[in-house]
């Protein structure tokens, strides 16, 4: 009797002790499973863009700054360098250059440059004002707003461009149709300067 006993309590216990062994070796194998598989977000942080390639984190667009497409002389030695006019997906057209500082002295971001919408003047410093104008279709383009009214432009950047430095700015606007590849923009303080679209 006793050793029936002993038996079955033998099958048991090799039952309970193989089972636990192949809870373990179920748990490490899921683990070098995830730890071989490269992490995504880990690699575009690294990198500093995405798979689509020209991305940074927020998704803004990484402009070509090897490109000029104009260069906007305006007051007292404020230059704006536009390096990208371009399309995306979602109808969107989004322009991305710098403003360039090339006096001896430091500048005043102008108030102007934010316009005169009451409605974004919470926002703070902002790029509200610019506009392009597509003058084959004889419409004009504001920078987009948010849903909570925020212009998709560069924000709250400083008060002043000290000499010799930049200010990289975006701002988005609705595409205009496929057919026209030039826009007018227009700025505040500089000269309106043809655009064109990639």
């Amino acid at each position: 009797m006793m050793i029936r006993h002993v038996g079955q309590l033998r099958r048991a216990g090799a039952a309970a002790v193989l089972a636990a062994a192949l809870a373990v070796s179920v748990t490490a194998c899921n683990s070098e499973g995830d730890a071989a598989k490269p992490s995504t977000t880990a690699s575009s942080s690294a990198n500093g863009e995405s798979d689509k390639g020209g991305q940074n984190d927020g998704g803004k667009t990484l402009p070509d700054t090897s490109k000029v497409l104009a260069t906007l002389n305006g007051e007292e030695g404020i230059a704006m360098v536009v390096h990208e006019a371009k399309r995306d997906s979602g109808g969107f057209l989004t322009i991305s250059g710098d403003f360039k500082n090339t006096s001896g002295k430091s500048f005043t971001t102008p108030v102007q440059w934010s316009g005169d919408e009451s409605a974004i003047r919470k926002t703070g410093s902002s790029l509200a004002a610019m506009t392009l104008v597509d003058s084959k279709g004889r419409k004009r383009y504001f920078v987009l707003r948010d849903t909570e009214n925020r212009p998709l432009t560069t924000t709250k950047y400083a008060s002043s461009i000290r000499a010799g430095e930049t200010l990289s700015f975006f701002a988005q606007f609705p595409a205009p149709p496929e057919s026209t590849t030039t826009v007018d923009l227009q700025f505040p303080g500089f000269p309106n300067g043809p655009i064109e679209i990639s």
